[in-house]
């Protein structure tokens, strides 16, 4: 069988996933009959409350005269505010992802002496092993790197003679070697593709030591490894904010699930990277760009408050762009009056902007960010209020970073391990029970039917 013959979709496969959907239509009332949270969220977007963790705590409302009532958001790693992680860091050119990483996983602040011997931990785990690029990352590219990374992840478990001991340092160790290699396996899959299918010249940089992952990352992905310091440090500040949100998000809660299974490390980030890579959760910021592309195209005067305007009622009506209705970048699960994440990353990327002379891009950001919620909220129905999240300028930074788009979710992926490795180790710790929720079955019993009646 050809590999034309093998994708086709040919009418019989139409016919029967035409009986499969009818098959799996669900009457939208009944989910109000059987009080059933859709997406384990309710109307106003407050999550089902399925389990506790110490790790990290998102907050986007207040109690007020006993009322909870929306407010600016706040995100904590640990008790800590991530706004003063990330300004807490010197204005040299510090980078605070491998601190931050320390403090999801251990639970405290190191001092200096421990976060340089663990920064040196983490370099040393920096190695693949031998001809695994050879041999695994340059067969059969994809052109889809989250799916590289996820095969490069499980190809892992057969280097490894431990890969199914779900003790507590073991897990660590395996955690920490994925943090450090996550850079390695996401670029690399990326040069393999860009060289076999682009046919672009093949780079293959080995990683520095001394480097934080935010240098080794910009280190290993130029063909002549150059770059400034604010476009490493902007980069570490994008890995610090997108290392971790909570354990309800998708993918965190992916971890905690296959986690509870008892399965091993590799199959574990495997789901949970097969969770991010999905366009409602790691791909959005693609969108967000790509969005841009189109609204630059389209509006002739980038700082005309009605043409641009007018542009976001067209997105909202299906006019525009993907034809969606959605402006994204705009709205989230849980803020409301904002992503702390876009209100710390915004300052940033304005400097970036200065650096690369794309003032007049940041400028249309801004604006956008100003008029997307007034517009949405005067054109929908909300239950509650609506502003930007972190993927508005990831990919806006992503893009004058210099990034290729396959990689954008790579990145959050990168920075997410540290979060998804915290959570496994947690939900190890505390030996729960399997995680089952219930699902209620509205099937009719039916007799059965003989084949020769039916």
């Amino acid at each position: 069988m050809d590999n034309n013959s093998y994708c086709e979709i040919t009418p019989e496969i139409l016919r029967l996933a035409a009986m499969s959907e009818k098959a799996g239509i669900i009457d939208t009332e009944l989910f109000t009959k059987y009080e059933v949270k859709r997406g384990l969220r309710d109307l106003n977007g407050k999550g089902v409350l399925a389990g506790l963790t110490n790790i990290s705590d998102v907050r986007a409302s207040e109690i007020v005269d006993g009322v909870s009532v929306p407010a600016h958001g706040r995100l904590f790693y640990r008790g800590y505010d991530v706004k003063d992680l990330v300004g807490g860091l010197p204005e040299d050119q510090s980078f605070g992802f491998e601190e931050a990483t320390y403090l999801l996983l251990f639970d405290k602040l190191p001092t200096h002496d421990e976060l340089e011997s663990f920064k040196k931990m983490l370099a040393g785990y920096r190695t693949l092993p031998t001809s695994f690029v050879r041999d695994i990352i340059m067969k059969a590219p994809s052109k889809d790197m989250m799916n590289t990374l996820a095969r490069s992840v499980l190809t892992l478990y057969s280097y490894d003679e431990r890969a199914d001991d779900t003790s507590l340092p073991n897990v660590l160790r395996q955690c920490l070697q994925l943090i450090s290699l996550f850079p390695l396996l996401s670029i690399y899959g990326y040069q393999a593709y860009s060289h076999y299918h682009d046919g672009n010249s093949l780079f293959i940089h080995q990683p520095v030591a001394e480097k934080s992952t935010a240098e080794n990352i910009l280190h290993i992905l130029r063909p002549d490894s150059s770059y400034t310091p604010l476009e490493a440090k902007i980069l570490d500040i994008a890995l610090i904010l997108h290392m971790e949100h909570g354990g309800g998000n998708n993918s965190t809660f992916t971890t905690h699930v296959v986690t509870s299974s008892l399965t091993d490390t590799y199959s574990a980030i495997a789901a949970a990277i097969g969770s991010l890579k999905g366009p409602r959760h790691g791909g959005a910021n693609i969108k967000v760009v790509r969005m841009f592309e189109d609204m630059k195209q389209e509006v002739k005067d980038w700082a005309d408050e009605e043409e641009v305007g007018n542009y976001l009622k067209r997105l909202l009506h299906k006019d525009a762009f993907d034809h969606a209705g959605l402006i994204y970048g705009v709205g989230h699960a849980v803020y409301s009056k904002s992503d702390p994440r876009a209100v710390i990353f915004k300052s940033f990327v304005e400097k970036l902007s200065q650096e690369k002379g794309l003032e007049k891009e940041f400028a249309l950001y801004s604006l956008v960010e100003r008029l997307a919620p007034q517009i949405i909220e005067g054109e929908r129905q909300m239950y509650k209020g609506v502003s930007i999240n972190v993927d508005f300028y990831s990919g806006f930074v992503y893009n004058m970073l210099g990034l290729p788009m396959e990689l954008y979710t790579p990145i959050f992926a990168i920075a997410r391990i540290s979060g998804w490795s915290a959570h496994r180790l947690e939900e190890l710790a505390n030996n729960g029970k399997i995680i089952r929720p219930a699902y209620k079955p509205i099937c009719q019993d039916r007799e059965y039917v003989p084949m020769d009646k039916r």
